[in-house]
């Protein structure tokens, strides 16, 4: 990453508490979104008014479609898993009239595909990761011309175990994001 990421200048956009205490990420800005796409972009845009960050750091918790995924990846390309208007032509993820598609950034780092379920099993969208709210506050930051980072700990498999392993897992990434905040403002 090569703008500047600071505590003064960055806002950490999480869905809910247990995937990172303010603890876990002292002296940033956190703010607790709730899950999925619509309160993401609701608490942000409020928050956008208020902070005026030039960069959102994005972090939680993912599904993985790959058993070879664990631990704290970045994400820099995002699709919508639930828009389906592949009745009417449209590539799955793609919305009618959108100038905005699929987004990816010029870095290195995983996809995600986000979608307001909890992942259980395969997905028609080819993506590494699932996820609640990611794709929202991307597309959000790119219209709002703020710098987006987007962080996701693997707590499951996307399986028929996804939800006990998610229950498990949730809060085991916080600690791994806080060591990783520190090496960003060191």
């Amino acid at each position: 990453m090569k703008t500047d990421i600071s505590k003064e200048n960055t806002l950490i956009i999480v869905a809910m508490e247990q995937e990172l205490s303010l603890k876990q990420a002292e002296g940033w800005r956190v703010l607790y979104s709730g899950i999925g796409k619509v309160n993401a972009i609701i608490s942000a845009t409020r928050a956008f008014r208020e902070e005026l960050p030039e960069n959102v750091i994005n972090f939680g918790t993912a599904g993985s479609s790959r058993d070879d995924l664990y631990g704290i990846h970045e994400v820099t390309t995002f699709k919508q898993r639930d828009m389906d208007l592949t009745d009417i032509g449209l590539p799955l993820g793609i919305t009618l009239n959108d100038e905005i598609g699929h987004i990816s950034f010029d870095r290195p780092g995983l996809s995600c595909g986000t979608g307001d379920s909890f992942v259980t099993s395969a997905q028609k969208i080819d993506t590494d990761l699932y996820d609640m709210e990611a794709y929202a506050l991307a597309k959000l930051c790119l219209i709002e011309n703020i710098n987006y980072f987007c962080f996701k700990y693997v707590s499951d498999q996307a399986n028929e175990n996804a939800t006990e392993d998610w229950k498990k897992n949730v809060s085991d990434g916080g600690e791994a994001f806080g060591i990783l905040l520190n090496s960003l403002n060191g």
